[in-house]
């Protein structure tokens, strides 16, 4: 991203204004809007967009106040790793063009979200886009994938289509401090209140306890066992 963008567009970091709006849209079908908010509401784009932009936002200090400077080691390897993750991006975001175009004749992020779905779906399993007129292909998107929901040694593990739904999941959940669920509207979504800050968990003035499952004693009540 150039510096003029950059003036032009304060908010953005790392993606230019069409890499921005790809994955912004991208992000609104994983995790779309209905009767509660999603990804689109709780600024996941912001999440990653910052994420991606250097080292400035890796690690949010324990009590709130900004984010830990990386250095030596620990920060070359960041680095490196940011860059495998910005070139898949880059990459990402041309091939759900490439595909639009075939299929619609636009870009990803003009297309109407039953469009984008198709797109994504053929992403995802292109074993369905083989079969586009298949109900299967018919039906839309859904953001299934079990390996973005498994714990790999980094992202960098991932293929791209995993890598999206990880992150756009981190930018639901993830404390605000980072970007993402603004106005904590994915807690509110889980029904979970989470801390006002860093600094009241760092602090342990909240408590997370009350989320938990009751794990009981081992008995029902009223047994004699």
């Amino acid at each position: 991203m150039n510096e003029k963008d950059k003036n032009t567009n304060p908010q953005r970091l790392f993606f230019d204004e069409h890499q921005w709006a790809t994955i912004e849209a991208a992000m609104a079908r994983i995790i779309p809007s209905d009767d509660t908010a999603g990804a689109g509401e709780a600024g996941a784009i912001r999440f990653l967009d910052r994420y991606l932009s250097g080292l400035d936002y890796i690690y949010a200090r324990p009590d709130g106040s900004g984010f830990q400077v990386l250095h030596g080691k620990r920060a070359n390897s960041w680095q490196q790793r940011l860059e495998v993750l910005r070139q898949r991006y880059r990459e990402g975001v041309q091939e759900m063009d490439r595909r639009s175009r075939g299929l619609f004749g636009a870009e990803f992020h003009l297309l109407t979200p039953e469009q984008q779905d198709r797109v994504l779906s053929g992403i995802e399993k292109p074993e369905v886009e083989a079969v586009a007129g298949s109900e299967q292909a018919a039906t839309g998107f859904t953001p299934s994938t079990p390996a973005a929901m498994q714990q790999y040694e980094t992202e960098t593990d991932l293929d791209f289509f995993q890598m999206l739904v990880l992150h756009t999941r981190q930018g639901f959940y993830a404390d605000p401090i980072y970007g993402g669920n603004q106005n904590h509207v994915g807690w509110q979504v889980i029904g979970f209140s989470g801390p006002s800050s860093l600094a009241e968990a760092h602090a342990g003035r909240h408590k997370t306890l009350p989320f938990f499952a009751d794990a009981g004693t081992g008995t029902e009540e009223g047994s004699n066992g």
